[in-house]
């Protein structure tokens, strides 16, 4: 087969990808277009074709326009450029209808729910699409300039102009040079204090293994820093609430039925696999030891959730959606519905949010057990949450853990929040065999959500109710919860 690379063709898109694109079809192979939405008739550019049944290109000229369309709210993330916003080119709700129907499709096919999704906007965010995210991390090219990765690729891009930071997170940071090959963390913490903490290089051989630039989470997302399946997002990976985690992705096996979409389904699975392989590389580089320095701040954030206070480092992870922690922990706390004397599994608890919700509900006669790799996560989760007597936080890994743990008093509720990866057939085998009444489920991957949901379902549980959420405007990324039941 010829190599299309940098060839130009008129194509209709269909529908959207799980990734930030529209499917399209062009001398029976599929291609995967960014920068358009359903229906339109676009000039597409050939970015990248490694032959096969599928290869990527960027419209570069819009034939016929959706009705949806606007002019483009970041102008970093157009064609040939960062991969930040993938839709900022959609008028807000069309990006969530977007999601919605991913989601929903991802449903369909990997665990054989049908469903109708909605992705919601987060409360107290506006239907708006930049000024949200509260986490930034920037690289640094060999010249010294911060910026964002081009898209599917290690270089940098020294524009600091994408519209997702909030106002003043981004301020004079790119009037000054730092260190060649470093990283900066800019977080603005719930008291509005900002902090900028400087990275060294990561050794040549690890950066070397940092592929692609495309996340989340959402940063972020991105990276990735949570398993991710994709690369990580320009402006900083999915954040979690104060827990880096490790994580595999089990598949379910699984097939979708046949039809005209099977070769789509199979190539995109394809690519999420070579991604994934290249985001464990990605993962070594950031999270291995290296010095950092304060600029700005202290390094050590304040946080808020449900009147209680966190303090952790600004290079941790939280969430980058300035709402989404208030906003995921008071759905758990009205899913769980925990009584006086109750007991319950916080399952990659990072620095313990859902878990101090948990706690709340069952009080000094219950017991709430929380686990999460990231010792720093845990042990400021522990500090902030020590007048809980009744709530242990445990730094361990979740899958040892949970099975450790199956022969023991069985929860009323499970909450488990995963890396992108989902929390795989181990994990999941190990939570229903413990026979709790319900289990809540959080997901930042549709793909990796699925497959999950699918494993309960395996496992005698139902899905009694499901929300999506917005949390990443003008992305792709979206945020799931659910609720199973036996």
């Amino acid at each position: 087969m010829s190599d299309w690379l940098g060839s130009t063709f008129e194509v209709r898109l269909g529908p959207p990808g799980h990734g930030g694109f529209c499917v399209a079809r062009h001398e029976g192979r599929v291609v995967f277009v960014r920068h358009g939405l359903p229906g339109e008739l676009v000039r597409a550019r050939v970015t990248e074709d490694r032959g096969g049944s599928f290869c990527r290109a960027d419209a570069v000229e819009v034939l016929e326009a959706s009705p949806d369309r606007i002019p483009a709210t970041c102008p970093v993330s157009g064609p040939g450029g960062a991969g930040c916003c993938d839709f900022s080119f959609a008028t807000p709700p069309a990006q969530r209808a977007l999601k919605a129907a991913v989601v929903a499709e991802q449903l369909r096919r990997l665990a054989g729910i049908d469903r109708e999704v909605l992705v919601e906007p987060i409360a107290g965010s506006g239907d708006t699409t930049g000024g949200w995210r509260t986490r930034v991390r920037l690289a640094v090219d060999v010249q010294g300039r911060a910026g964002v990765h081009r898209y599917r690729s290690t270089e940098v891009i020294a524009d600091l102009r994408c519209p997702q930071p909030i106002s003043g997170a981004l301020d004079g940071v790119g009037d000054r040079l730092w260190t060649p090959g470093g990283d900066l963390v800019i977080a603005v913490d719930g008291d509005g204090i900002r902090h900028i903490v400087e990275l060294a290089p990561a050794p040549d051989a690890e950066r070397g293994g940092r592929g692609g630039d495309r996340r989340g989470p959402g940063g972020s997302g991105p990276r990735s820093d949570s398993g991710s399946g994709e690369a990580r997002h320009p402006l900083g990976g999915r954040n979690r609430y104060g827990g880096r985690h490790g994580g595999r992705d089990q598949r379910t096996g699984r097939r979708g039925s046949g039809g005209d979409r099977r070769g789509e389904w199979a190539a995109a699975d394809s690519t999420r696999r070579d991604e994934r392989r290249n985001a464990a590389a990605r993962r070594a580089a950031t999270h291995a030891a290296r010095d950092e320095w304060v600029y700005a701040g202290s390094g050590r954030a304040v946080e808020y959730v449900a009147g209680r206070r966190w303090e952790i480092s600004a290079t941790g992870f939280w969430q980058a959606h300035r709402n989404a922690a208030q906003c995921y922990s008071d759905l758990v706390a009205e899913w769980s519905s925990l009584a006086p004397g109750g007991r319950a599994w916080d399952l990659y608890s990072g620095a313990g949010v859902f878990a101090a919700r948990l706690a709340e509900q069952v009080g000094r006669t219950g017991v709430v057990l929380a686990v999460d790799s990231a010792r720093p996560a845990v042990a400021d989760g522990s500090a902030a949450l020590r007048d809980l007597s009744w709530l242990e936080l445990r730094a361990q890994r979740v899958e040892r853990w949970v099975v450790e743990h199956v022969a023991a008093a069985a929860p009323d509720v499970v909450v488990l929040d995963p890396p992108r990866a989902g929390a795989g057939k181990e994990v999941v085998g190990a939570v229903t065999a413990s026979g709790p009444t319900r289990i809540i489920h959080v997901g930042c991957d549709p793909a990796a959500f699925a497959r999950d949901l699918g494993l309960y379902r395996a496992a005698g549980y139902r899905l009694a109710d499901l929300r999506a959420f917005d949390a990443f405007p003008a992305t792709h990324h979206v945020e799931c919860l659910a609720l199973l039941e036996r």
